[in-house]
């Protein structure tokens, strides 16, 4: 079996969801490290930290593949004062390339929010809100910022939450008002959805699913639509397994591990 170089992972990453669609104040792709290496490996991952920097030497693997980038704002150093420099300067060390796929992955077919609305069972899925079209050498690329699908049957509001809850195994969701109506048409958005709550309504949609919303989005929509927010790293769990099928399929031979680690920085208590 041929090697496969780390260039061509970012490039068959960066086919499916071409960094065009990344929204304006993102920083998808390249982070850190070089690409013309062999690829020993591919650690997938939601952040990366020292501690996900540290699961890559272990597991003998020179590229990190993470869904929010490493350098998101802008740097004045690199030195040891914060976890993003000092995973910069261990990763450098150990000769391990950084690559992030962000809010390009989200507005892909077949990306983050797509395996949101697949985990939940949902059909006929489209998108919803602002949409945009690429032209690329191997045909048209169309992107949007969130997704929207339905259940054949119609559920309760209370069995909708705790749908939720086994799907994405929260500790607990934030909701507004019971809706006294069954949920049928689902609109979704992982991570910090709440620009899209609007759009969603304009759908039609019986609930709208995100990662975090400020309190007051939740005010005046009572029996209009059912808001649940289930926590941002809840929402986007399952983008490693979108980042595994994409390199099993087109890089095949390239070894693919799915983070040990746990990087949510917020913790529940009861």
């Amino acid at each position: 079996m041929r090697s496969v170089k780390i260039k061509e992972v970012i490039d068959a990453l960066e086919q499916f969801a071409p960094l065009p669609l990344q929204m304006s104040y993102d920083n998808a792709g390249l982070q850190v490290g070089l690409t013309e290496a062999e690829v020993s490996g591919a650690l997938l991952c939601l952040d990366v930290t020292e501690q996900i920097v540290d699961e890559a030497i272990a597991l003998g693997c020179n590229l990190i593949v993470a869904h929010h980038p490493l350098i998101f704002g802008k740097l004045t150093q690199v030195s040891d004062t914060t976890y993003v420099q000092r995973s910069i300067i261990k990763a450098i060390k150990n000769d391990i390339t950084i690559v992030a796929m962000h809010t390009n992955l989200d507005a892909a077919i077949g990306g983050v929010n797509y395996k949101i609305a697949e985990k939940l069972g949902l059909t006929n899925l489209r998108f919803f809100g602002k949409q945009q079209t690429l032209k690329t050498p191997t045909g048209e690329i169309i992107g949007g910022e969130g997704v929207i699908g339905e259940w054949e049957e119609g559920v309760a509001a209370d069995d909708f939450v705790l749908l939720l809850k086994r799907t994405f195994n929260v500790e607990c969701v934030q909701a507004n008002q019971l809706l006294r109506r069954e949920i049928k048409r689902v609109a979704l958005c992982g991570g910090s959805g709440a620009f899209l709550l609007g759009n969603a309504i304009g759908e039609g949609a019986d609930a709208f699913v995100t990662g975090e919303m400020h309190y007051h989005d939740y005010f005046g929509h009572e029996q209009e639509i059912q808001i649940c927010t289930i926590g941002h790293y809840q929402s986007e769990q399952y983008t490693n397994e979108v980042l595994q099928d994409i390199i099993q399929r087109e890089c095949k031979g390239v070894k693919t591990y799915l983070t040990r680690t746990n990087t949510n920085p917020i913790i529940y208590l009861q």
